[in-house]
């Protein structure tokens, strides 16, 4: 077998050499933590598109961090052997962080290679940076149908499966998680949630999950304030994938969700509103209500997709408009019917 680069110093003198002599270098990175053929297919693909071919590795740690704590199934050592026994490989090198950011910026790749779960828009905004900055060749290859790592550990998992499992997002408090949660605790919704995300960094959401002992994470929205990135929706749809959930809960989620979340969780992806759809779509829609004069509003669990608050109803809860209501008060009784109708309606939906 030729040697194989396996730190950056050596990485870094493949390039050199490699530049000399007018040829190119492809990179691509990724956890490669349940090697497939849809691996060792891509990497050959990868390989092709230039004249030798380096691995950016996340380490332990950083699998962990973004795949959870039961992962990685292999260590980095035993990942770094497997992958620089493939022929289409020339070298591979393990990087800490959840991104490669820095590699990339070290090794100046002269193509990088990613699957096609992705697009250059919805790439990290700090890789492609990094690649823009090195004047890198981006070239998007094609994945392998039926063939991923969560869809095989998936399938390992199957016959171990106990209870549906559960993805909650949310931005604020969390208080409608909370009432998933006791509902579980108190045995009346037969689930687990398994993973809470927010695109807020310190969301009250966040922290009460952790004190349930429940994997609770900070995904960045990106740059604009009101909008979840193209990165974003991709690092959630990941993230939610790798924690194989059976249902996704928006609750109390600020962000407009998109592909490829919608297709990658069809069917299987539920929002909890502040009223009676197809009334008062959108924002504080408990002032819309007060607004309006109805003599009643309440409370809408429905599926999620493409048109806002527009998904099919599953289930909903009347609250009366009462003379003296304040929109504060309105909001009170319209979430403590959200508290009783959100389980109740999550239970039916997994046909418990």
């Amino acid at each position: 077998m030729r040697p194989k680069a396996t730190d950056l110093t050596t990485a870094q003198a493949l390039r050199a050499k490699l530049e000399a002599a007018g040829q190119k270098l492809v990179f691509t990175n990724g956890c490669f933590d349940l090697l497939h053929a849809g691996h060792v297919r891509y990497l050959a693909e990868a390989r092709a598109l230039g004249d030798a071919l380096v691995i950016g590795l996340n380490s332990d740690a950083s699998v962990r961090s973004l795949k959870g704590e039961g992962r990685p199934l292999n260590s980095e050592a035993d990942r770094l052997e497997v992958l620089n026994a493939l022929e289409a490989v020339d070298g591979t090198v393990i990087f800490e962080g959840d991104r490669a950011t820095d590699l990339i910026a070290a090794l100046r790749p002269h193509i990088y290679a990613k699957g096609g779960d992705y697009t250059p828009e919805s790439l990290h905004e700090g890789e492609k940076a990094a690649l823009d900055a090195a004047g890198t060749e981006i070239q998007i290859l094609s994945l392998v149908p039926g063939k991923s790592t969560s869809g095989t550990i998936a399938k390992m998992a199957a016959d171990d499966a106990s209870f549906p499992r559960i993805g909650v997002l949310g931005s604020g408090t969390g208080s409608n998680f909370v009432a998933l949660q006791e509902a579980i605790l108190v045995g009346s919704l037969k689930a687990e949630v398994v993973l809470v995300l927010s695109d807020v960094s310190d969301a009250k959401i966040l922290d009460r999950a952790r004190n349930y002992g429940i994997e609770a994470i900070h995904v960045p929205p990106g740059d604009h304030p009101n909008r979840f990135s193209a990165a974003a929706q991709k690092e959630t749809h990941d993230r939610l994938k790798a924690a194989r959930v059976d249902l996704v809960v928006c609750a109390g989620f600020m962000k407009v969700v998109k592909e490829p979340l919608l297709s990658g969780f069809a069917g299987k992806l539920i929002n909890i509103h502040p009223s009676l759809l197809p009334k008062f779509k959108g924002l504080e829609a408990w002032k819309q209500a007060l607004e309006a004069g109805v003599p009643e509003t309440g409370c809408t669990v429905h599926h999620v997709c493409a048109g806002i608050d527009e998904g099919a109803i599953i289930a909903q809860a009347k609250v009366p408009v009462l003379a003296d209501d304040t929109a504060t008060t309105l909001h009170a009784r319209i979430q403590e019917a959200e508290h009783q109708l959100l389980p109740k309606a999550v239970g039916e939906l997994l046909k418990i």
